[in-house]
This record gives C-alpha cells, sequence and structure tokens, in this order.
C-alpha cells in the first residue's frame, strides 16, 4: 500500500509539473475551473504536494479500518492519474511536431 500511495502521490506532482510547463509555455490551456487562476501562480506545485500527501494520509488511515476499499480507490486514482500524465506528455510530444 505505501508502494500505491508513494505512486500515487509522485503522478500528482508530475502532473502539476507537466501542467505548469505546458500552460507557461502555450502548448496547452488549463480547461478545469477551479484550477485555471493556480496553475499561473507560483504556488500551484505546493498546492498539489500538499494535497496529494493529504489524500495519502487520509487513504493510509481508512486502509487500517477498510483495507480492501482504501486499496481500490488508491489503484483506481493511480490508473487515473497515469492516464493524465500520459495525456500531458502526448499532448506536448503532438506540440513539439
Amino acid at each position: 500500500m505505501l508502494v500505491l500511495l508513494g505512486t500515487l502521490i509522485s503522478l500528482v506532482v508530475a502532473d502539476g509539473i507537466i501542467s505548469e510547463f505546458l500552460i507557461s509555455e502555450g502548448y496547452a490551456l488549463e480547461k478545469n475551473p477551479f484550477l485555471e487562476l493556480w496553475v499561473i501562480d507560483s504556488r500551484f506545485l505546493i498546492l498539489k504536494l500538499c494535497s496529494s500527501f493529504l489524500a495519502a494520509f487520509l487513504l493510509w488511515y481508512n486502509y487500517k479500518r477498510h483495507p480492501r476499499a482504501s486499496f481500490a480507490v488508491s489503484l483506481s486514482m493511480v490508473i487515473v492519474y497515469t492516464g493524465i500524465v500520459v495525456w500531458n506528455l502526448v499532448v506536448f510530444l503532438i506540440s513539439q511536431s
């Protein structure tokens, strides 16, 4: 479970770094209205890092009581964020062509 949570944190941070780069360099636009104002702010990565640690902590805390549910949610989020990171990298590679 700890490896899964570490992977989740890494993917969330990678998403933040890639998103910030793509948007600041003009390769992409942020379409999430909740994040639109934060992406251009220097505190965006800190927000992503803190929120991912909070989510991982809550998943770890709930793992003691509900291990299968916490594992399923963690795995689902790793799959989702893997897709997001891959999508961001594909956007970058296509924009370089």
